[in-house]
């Protein structure tokens, strides 16, 4: 980073200059500029160690990373360290994906899409799926739904990722502070203790998740995931390879292993995955996933109702909010998907209501909207038709009502053509079945019921107004069958389970509703008044319960006209204004009796009886609010007497009052009136003005409020009956009992279970599902598109978007000043590069032409001096020979580190290489290995006795020691490296001083694909290398090296081929064509021992090819550690530095892909 200080910015200042310019001069100048005070404490040979290191720094520029903040455009310092990892990781050699998925991983770690979109997922490199997986998952993980989104677009498919383990590992490791990590802890503490366990908390498991998500779902659904018998295991849709990414500290390799035993169930992982991010309230998680799934509209209301039980329990005002609008949008995802599906088709759209849905635990789309009181979705058009069709069961929608109670009074009429039906055969026929498709249909059993609670109620009135007598008449009698019709109907209610929910279940159900809460309450009061009614002394008080009961029966009326779309939506605003009132009641009973308790204080001493306390305290305080003034106030203006007549002095008249204090003398009244008066005026403000039109303010608030949903409410409950009444049996109470005495001959004689009617509840066949589930999809992705545009519409999105636009244009106009500025400086510097390089040309060609007597010195022109200029010249045109050729010097033998040793090397840069320049401070190291094989190589240790018996730059013995470039120099019984120094004497871990000759053979063949085609990339054609790999070495290299003294093929091809074989692969070395022959730039190379090698090309150029044939049948290792293989030819192969300068050179002779 520049800026930073110390050799940071020394770095920074030469990182643009060729490695030739960076001497140690200019690292002397440049230290003392940056950091004056390192720079005086630093000796002549730690300055020297600097350069070389720096010089080794700018040598790797793809790793280098210059960020000046503010500066030729770049971004946020976060940024260009990641680019900078990615630079560094790309620059790697790679085998397979391993280097991309690191880059990918850091990417995903830096929660940087933006990158990963540009550079990772481009076309130089195509990922696989199951390449994927890993990242996917630490993507979830980690909640970055961009990457989510990302992966998805490049292949990967939930169905392969998400298995068993993997979401019982996403669930193991919720967040703590997450609402359902807590449900499923309360869960696990109820689990019944195992002793075999050991005293290790007991884990989660799936059949845990699915039942606390069968308390969010609702009984109604079976659980999600059973809970498994030994052995069981679901079934996973793909198989999906391992991984070895380390995540959170578990590995997730097991993870994606690949169960076996015995399979239980089907897995959806789609669903999994989604109640999983759902859980966790990530919303733009959970929305990506969504759009994946197929069985959406059943999904997007599973999932409003989970967010809207668990903001029941939530205690974070922020977390509930944000759970409650999430609900809310999905419930609008719900309508807006359905609204797709009904508007294209009518009939398909209605079976996705009464589809079970295997996935959500067998329930339907209908089922789940009731449950989770989404009324939006309940209250659609498309619903409410199915409704209005279920209601009007076989008939017609467009059948009068006048028709169907006409028909109902006389249905012999059923015959004619006064009604019609759906099904065509019904239509035509004039039989039985019109009948009974006629009294079957709900809107005539409502209406035949209404009819029978009608008469039940006249009935019930006339008993107890004008034929209540001792002994019950006939229409009493008729009063007790009616009532216990009724009774067996709430019982059959009751017990009625077509879902299998349990009686516990359903018990539950049934009496959550308030209609049938009011039901038992009027049997149960009728109950007892009948049983006072029939002891004779009683009589009286069993008329009086049930007159009282007369009016349960009335308010149950409000229930039937709920159908009524004009009364049904007020007699919902009527019932939340109950709500108000009960409130308001309580605000009133505070004035109410502390006025009543003040009031009988002050007027009444010691007052026992309790009925008239109450009179006193209560009744008359509450009847003044309406108008009617108390006695005793003020007693002059009303001209109260206090007479015997009027009251009860001691209070022993039980019909009258107790008398007030008063004076007995005088005949006036004890009490203060002013104090009676002012109580009586401020009850009266507070009451009468302030309380009631509180109440009216709050009924109106109330009424606004519910009026806006009215609509939605009522077509929400509407519901409950058009179910209740489909199915209920066609006759009406009391001929009921006949429908009940069927249906006990059937359940209990026969056993026949209930069952739902098709109509609210239909399974569909696997084709037909798979079929409409595919549509549904369709249309899903229309109304994603559809929202999506209708996003970008928005003004705000399109402003947004202008500012953007905005942003952007102003970053490139200022990038490209900045680069035309400075491509301004390279023009100019380039222009004045040209001139000086033409100056010198012209003085060349005028000194050859004088020299060749060619003209004379009169009259030649004079080049004017340009000291600066020629010097900036001789840099630039020094700077582009460098970038073209390269480092002139060996690099890799300059390694500070020398390879398998401890030893490090005197730092030499590169303007110190030459043998010829000076460097007085230069002690190198001496260094000779000891190696096994000692008759092999020469002595070790630097003593002249033992070197003097080498001959040097000719051949000694069996070893060749003469040098490819020609005579060697030999200083001190030790030869000198051609190339310069090095920073370490002796021979290392070679095996001879002075040039270690080696053979590198370079096998190829065309690369070719499954047809036998050769593969191309770039226009060129693609080889294939053979390759070979120790076992303690991390990159791979040719099959050559040093020899033997007097053989030809080196140890480690021998090593990789079968004895049977060195002979005919010695032919082909001889047919062979030479690439390359001299020094080679190795980490082993010292000041006194080198390599050199002779690269020879051996090419197959035909598939069928016998020698090839031969050559792979005989390739073997004979170390277990030691790989062999084709490699694909590419300037990314893991091979060593100075093989992969020796594979260029074969892939050019060939003219292919490198």
């Amino acid at each position: 980073m520049e800026g930073s200080g110390r050799v940071a910015d020394v770095i920074a200042q030469v990182a643009g200059l060729p490695v030739s310019e960076i001497t140690i001069s200019r690292i002397q100048q440049t230290l003392s500029l940056f950091s004056q005070e390192m720079f005086e404490t630093l000796s002549e040979s730690r300055i020297v160690e600097w350069t070389k290191k720096i010089q080794d720094i700018v040598r790797k520029r793809q790793l280098l990373t210059i960020f000046r903040e503010g500066k030729d455009g770049q971004e946020d310092m976060d940024v260009a360290i990641l680019q900078a990892l990615l630079k560094a990781s790309r620059s790697h050699d790679y085998f397979g994906h391993e280097n991309w998925d690191h880059q990918l991983k850091l990417a995903v770690a830096w929660n940087r899409v933006d990158i990963a979109r540009s550079e990772i997922f481009s076309d130089e490199r195509q990922w696989k799926p199951s390449e994927l997986h890993p990242v996917m998952m630490a993507a979830l993980i980690s909640n970055k739904p961009e990457f989510v989104k990302l992966f998805l677009e490049n292949g990967v498919r939930l169905k392969e990722l998400v298995t068993w383990d993997t979401l019982l590992y996403l669930y193991q490791h919720l967040d703590p502070s997450c609402l359902f990590h807590s449900k499923l802890q309360k869960v696990l503490a109820e689990e019944p203790e195992r002793p075999a366990c050991g005293p290790t908390a007991p884990r989660v498991q799936m059949h845990h998740v699915a039942q606390v998500l069968r308390e969010l779902l609702g009984d109604f659904t079976q659980p999600l995931y059973p809970r498994p018998r030994t052995g069981d295991r679901p079934r996973l849709l793909l198989p999906v390879p391992n991984i070895k990414l380390n995540m959170q500290g578990v590995s997730l390799r097991s993870l994606y292993k690949r169960s076996s035993g015995h399979v239980g169930f089907t897995m959806d992982p789609v669903r999994d995955l989604l109640i999983w991010a759902i859980i966790q309230n990530r919303r733009e998680l959970a929305e990506i996933i969504w759009a994946q799934s197929q069985d959406c509209i059943v999904a997007a209301l599973a999932c409003s109702k989970i967010l809207k039980e668990l903001s029941k329990e939530e205690e974070d005002t922020d977390s509930l909010e944000e759970m409650l609008a999430l609900a809310d949008e999905y419930e609008h995802r719900a309508v807006g998907v359905f609204t797709e599906c009904y508007r294209k088709d009518e009939e398909r759209a209605q079976k996705l209501l009464t589809r079970v849905s295997e996935a959500w635990g067998k329930t339907t789309c209908l089922q789940l909207a009731l449950e989770a009181k989404d009324m939006k979705f309940v209250s659609h058009g498309g619903i409410q038709a199915f409704l209005t069709k279920v209601w009007w069961g076989q008939l017609c929608v467009d059948n009068g009502l006048w028709r169907v109670i006409l028909c109902m009074l006389a249905f012999p009429l059923l015959y004619t053509n006064l009604i019609s039906f759906r099904e065509r055969k019904l239509q035509a026929r004039r039989g039985l079945l019109r009948v009974r498709a006629f009294f079957n249909a709900p809107v005539v059993i409502f209406h035949l019921n209404v009819l029978s609670y009608f008469v039940f109620l006249c009935l019930f009135a006339y008993v107890l107004m004008v034929d209540f007598r001792p002994t019950p008449s006939w229409c009493e009698y008729l009063i007790y069958v009616w009532l216990f019709s009724l009774v067996c109907e709430e019982l059959r209610q009751l017990f009625y389970d077509p879902d299998e929910f349990g009686l516990t279940k359903v018990a539950f159900l049934y009496f959550s509703d308030f209609w049938n809460k009011l039901d038992i309450g009027a049997i149960l009061l009728f109950i007892a008044g009948l049983t006072c009614r029939l002891i004779p002394g009683l009589l009286y008080s069993g008329r009086v319960i049930l007159s009282l009961d007369f009016i349960m029966f009335c308010l149950r009326l409000m229930h039937i006209f709920t159908i009524s779309k004009t009364l049904g939506p007020k007699i919902i605003i009527v019932k939340r204004m109950m709500k108000d009132v009960f409130f308001f009641l309580f605000l009133l009973a505070v004035w109410v009796v502390s006025f009543g308790v003040a009031k009988q204080a002050i007027l009444i001493h010691n007052e026992s009886r309790v009925d008239w306390i109450f009179r006193g305290v209560v009744y008359q305080s509450y009847l003044t609010i309406f108008g009617q003034m108390p006695a005793y106030i003020d007693a002059i203006p009303v001209g109260v007497n206090f007479s015997l007549e009027q009251c009860s002095p001691n209070g022993t008249d039980p019909y009258k009052p107790k008398c007030p204090e008063s004076d007995a003398v005088r005949h006036e009244p004890a009490f203060p009136e002013w104090l009676t008066v002012t109580l009586l005026c401020l009850y009266l403000l507070f009451t009468n003005i302030l309380l009631l039109n509180l109440l009216i303010a709050m009924f109106n608030y109330t009424f606004q409020q519910v009026q806006e949903h009215t609509d939605q409410i009522w077509k929400f409950q509407r519901h409950d009956l058009i179910e209740e009444y489909h199915s209920r049996p066609p006759a009406p109470p009391p001929f009921i009992l006949l429908s009940h005495l069927h249906l006990v001959i059937k359940r209990v004689v026969l056993k026949i279970p209930a069952k739902r009617h098709k109509q609210l509840k239909s399974k569909l066949e696997k084709n037909e599902e798979s079929a409409l589930l595919s549509w549904e999809t369709y249309l899903k992705d229309n109304y994603l598109q559809n929202q999506q545009c209708q996003h970008k519409q928005r003004p705000e999105r399109q402003i947004q978007d202008i500012g953007n636009r905005v942003n952007t244009v102003v970053d490139l106009l200022e990038r490209e000043s900045l680069k035309r500025s400075g491509s301004m400086e390279q023009r100019l510097a380039s222009l004045e590069a040209q001139v000086a390089q033409t100056s010198r040309a012209l003085h060349w060609i005028m000194t050859a032409l004088r020299d060749s007597g060619f003209g004379s010195e009169e009259g030649v022109p004079t080049l004017a001096p340009q000291k600066a200029s020629e010097g900036q010249d001789h840099e630039l045109d020094s700077r582009q020979k460098a970038d073209a050729v390269g480092d002139t010097h060996h690099v890799n033998a300059r390694h500070l580190l020398y390879p398998d040793s401890h030893v490090t090397r005197f730092p030499v840069p590169n303007e110190k290489v030459p043998w010829d320049t000076e460097f007085l401070i230069y002690d190198p190291p001496f260094y000779t290995d000891d190696r096994k094989d000692k008759g092999l190589v020469d002595p070790v240790g630097n003593a002249l006795e033992a070197l003097a018996g080498i001959s040097y730059n000719a051949v000694d013995g069996p070893i060749d020691r003469r040098s490819f470039h020609g005579l060697y120099a030999v200083q001190e019984a030790l030869p000198l490296n051609p190339m310069g120094r090095t920073g370490l004497r002796g021979r290392g871990s070679l095996g001879w001083f002075g040039p270690n000759h080696t053979l590198q053979p370079v096998i190829t063949r065309w690369r070719r694909n499954q047809d036998g085609a050769i593969c191309r990339k770039s226009i060129k054609k693609m080889l294939e290398v053979l390759v070979v790999k120790h076992p303690l070495s991390e990159s791979w290299a040719l099959p050559g090296g040093s020899r033997e003294p007097g053989e030809m093929l080196p140890r480690k091809l021998k090593r990789v081929l079968r004895r049977e074989f060195w002979s005919s692969f010695q032919n082909l070395l001889v047919q062979g064509t030479e690439v390359y022959k001299g020094y080679v730039d190795d980490p082993r190379n010292t000041d006194n021992a080198w390599i050199e090698t002779v690269a020879i090309s051996i090419h197959f150029p035909d598939q069928s090819d016998m020698d090839l044939k031969r050559l792979n049948s005989h390739l073997h290792t004979c170390d277990p550690g030691m790989s062999v293989q084709w490699q694909v030819v590419d300037k990314r192969i893991p091979l060593y530095a100075n093989h992969k300068t020796i594979l260029q050179k074969v892939a050019a002779l060939f003219g292919a892909f490198y």
